[in-house]
C-alpha cells in the first residue's frame, strides 16, 4: 500500500539545511511512501479573528493535511524552540476550535543543525505542541541530525554510509509507524 506523506520544512530560508535533509529523506524512503510538501511561507499570522472566514492560504493548508495519510516535520531549532513560521502553520491547521487537522494523524519529527545537539530542544518543543494537537507521533527512533555539508548533495544523495543507513532506517520505521496507526485509526482523506 502507498501512503501519501505531507512534509513541512520548518525553515523559510532558501538555503535551508533542513530542506536538504528533507530531500535526502525522500530519496531514502521506502517506495510505499509518496511525498508532497505542505508550504507555509505565504500564511498570514494566525488570529482567531479569521476563524469564521479562513484566507485561501490557510484553507489550502488544511486541505493539504486532509489529503495526507501522515505528516513529517523537518525543522531547524531557533532560540531553543521551533521556528515561528512552523508554529504559525500548526496554529492555522489546528483551528478553529473543533477542526484540528492533526487529530489522530501519524506524524514524525526530525531536524538538522550545524550544532552538536541537532535540534533536540526544538523537537521536544514541537512534540509538546503535536501532543496537544492529538497527532500520533513516532517516538523512536529519535533523530537529531548534526548536519555536515559534505555528506549531502542537492539531489538528496547522502555520501556518508552511516548517516545514509540511519536515515534509511528512520524512514522505514516511519512507514511502519504509519501502517500501525492507520490500521487502528484509518483516516478519511479526500484523495
Amino acid at each position: 500500500m502507498t501512503y501519501r506523506v505531507g512534509y513541512f520544512v520548518g525553515s523559510l530560508s532558501s538555503t535551508s539545511i533542513n530542506r536538504i535533509l528533507a530531500t535526502a529523506l525522500i530519496r531514502l524512503a521506502p517506495d510505499e511512501l509518496e511525498f508532497f510538501e505542505i508550504p507555509i511561507r505565504e500564511l498570514p499570522l494566525y488570529s482567531q479573528d479569521y476563524d469564521d472566514a479562513y484566507p485561501p492560504e490557510a484553507v489550502a493548508l488544511k486541505e493539504a493535511i486532509a489529503s495526507a495519510d501522515a505528516v513529517l516535520f523537518v525543522t531547524p531549532e531557533y532560540n531553543r524552540s521551533i521556528p515561528g513560521g512552523l508554529k504559525n502553520a500548526i496554529d492555522w491547521a489546528s483551528r478553529p476550535w473543533g477542526e484540528n487537522s492533526f487529530d489522530h494523524i501519524p506524524a514524525a519529527v526530525i531536524g538538522a543543525s550545524v550544532g552538536q545537539i541537532g535540534t533536540a530542544v526544538a523537537q521536544q518543543s514541537l512534540r509538546g505542541v503535536l501532543s496537544f494537537c492529538n497527532a500520533r507521533q513516532m517516538t523512536a527512533p529519535e533523530a537529531y541530525i548534526h548536519f555536515t555539508p559534505d555528506h549531502y548533495s542537492a539531489d538528496g544523495t547522502v555520501s556518508d554510509s552511516g548517516t545514509r543507513d540511519f536515515l534509511r532506517g528512520y524512514m522505514a520505521e516511519f512507514r511502519d509507524h504509519i501502517e500501525r496507526v492507520l490500521t487502528v485509526l484509518p483516516r478519511e482523506t479526500d484523495s
